[in-house]
């Protein structure tokens, strides 16, 4: 799908998209609470409130259904009915085998989940995510006590449990994914664990973890410095009444579409939570370090930010921990006078797309001057840009990136797989125009 934009001025109130990092974590919590009855006699669920409907979330509750929750949405609501003590994946010999589709979180978080149970299930990919590597995920499993095989390191990934617990090695510097994952499954293993983690990278996106994971009435510990985590065995999970938040990520475009529009009010973002453990929520920081007038009001669900434009200069941000953020920030930077430099172009090389050299390929269609240089984006600011066709690359956030862009170009700007939004955002065209023209 080509979708044409030609946006000059942002403002104006729009909500925050459901956060899929959360909706996942959710999801695979309430896979394994325990069911039975209530005091009434109905069966006991937990309720997902607010939940994201993305693409990666349906492909989490896929999975989740796959290996026996009972799923039910109900509009503004997914209720769910967990298997609780039940681990069966299937007959005897049989290979159950279930589809992450593109979403990565969702294939490294349930490779230790599906590892508790006692026959074999293989997660396999879709789309950008078969060239993904997931090599990393085999040894933790492995010394745990269950079995897994990647396909020479990439997707499928088939494993065969029971995950027993104990204590193993996690490589943390590209992704905290499979950690997530292993914090979820091992306090239903019969063992206490101890997992030492080397170069965790997104911290937050873990206390986002042990965070959903205490709500649904199970505990695992770190040390201060995300190290070495404790995980007591032969927990039960309980079903729970849980509220997603919102999507700093997702907020985080919006935001820098009313720091960076010429004409226009500011851009509030609704239900974002001052308190979140998202890493993403840092584009608070950078904006202000680009000199837009930021705001903050509220807490917890009801919270608010909004941006607005004054004079920008440019900036230097360190989004090691947050790379999903380098795409609007791009777009922030080129409205900034002078050369902006975004630290950690590493983490995005496992992306769907090579995304550092894809913002720079594709918004450089549009006249923008950006690089990569060693493990920084540099990118120039201050020129208007043109309009112009780029591609998305099947990269939801390329996708996005460009229709912000579209606030700086002199024409028109059409996205060649403009579809891909639908990854993480189904209704980011949609919420955009509701505070741009």
């Amino acid at each position: 799908m080509k979708r044409s934009i030609a946006y000059r001025e942002a403002g104006g109130s729009v909500r925050a998209p459901a956060s899929k990092s959360s909706t996942q974590r959710a999801v695979a919590c309430a896979l394994l609470a325990g069911g039975g009855e209530g005091s009434d006699g109905a069966p006991r669920e937990s309720v997902l409130r607010s939940p994201s409907r993305s693409a990666d979330c349906l492909a989490a509750l896929g999975v989740a259904e796959g290996l026996g929750a009972t799923v039910e949405d109900r509009g503004d609501s997914i209720a769910m009915r967990g298997i609780g003590g039940r681990r069966k994946s299937g007959a005897e010999g049989a290979i159950l085998s279930l589809s992450c589709g593109e979403s990565g979180l969702c294939l490294r978080m349930f490779s230790p989940i599906a590892a508790l149970f006692e026959g074999s299930v293989e997660l396999a990919a879709e789309g950008s995510l078969r060239k993904r590597p997931v090599g990393t995920i085999a040894g933790p499993l492995r010394e745990l006590g269950a079995s897994c095989d990647t396909a020479s390191g990439l997707p499928p990934v088939l494993v065969r449990g029971p995950l027993r617990g104990g204590r193993a090695r996690v490589d943390g510097r590209e992704s905290s994914q499979l950690l997530t994952g292993l914090l979820v499954a091992l306090p239903l293993a019969e063992k206490d664990s101890e997992l030492d983690v080397e170069g965790l990278a997104s911290r937050g996106y873990v206390d986002l973890t042990l965070g959903t994971m205490r709500a649904f009435g199970v505990r695992a510990e770190r040390d201060p410095s995300y190290r070495r985590f404790s995980i007591p065995g032969r927990q039960s999970y309980r079903p729970a009444d849980f509220t997603v938040e919102g999507d700093w990520s997702g907020a985080a475009f919006l935001l820098v579409a009313g720091a960076i529009a010429a004409k226009g009010g500011p851009v509030v973002v609704e239900g974002l939570d001052q308190r979140s453990h998202q890493p993403d929520r840092a584009i608070l920081d950078a904006l202000r370090d680009a000199g837009a007038e930021v705001e903050t009001q509220g807490g917890g669900a009801s919270g608010r930010a909004s941006a607005s434009r004054r004079v920008l200069a440019a900036f230097t941000f360190d989004a090691t921990d947050s790379p999903d953020l380098f795409p609007p920030l791009a777009c922030l930077a080129l409205a900034c006078e002078g050369e902006s430099r975004i630290k950690g172009v590493w983490r995005l090389r496992g992306k769907e797309s090579d995304r550092a050299a894809a913002i720079a390929e594709e918004l450089g269609r549009l006249g923008a001057r950006i690089s990569v240089e060693g493990e920084e984006l540099v990118v120039h600011g201050g020129a208007a840009l043109r309009g112009g066709i780029v591609d998305a690359r099947g990269d939801h956030r390329i996708a996005m990136a460009a229709a912000i862009a579209s606030l700086l170009a002199d024409g028109p700007v059409s996205i060649e797989g403009a579809e891909c939004v639908a990854k993480s955002w189904p209704s980011f065209y949609e919420d955009l125009a509701k505070i741009a023209r």
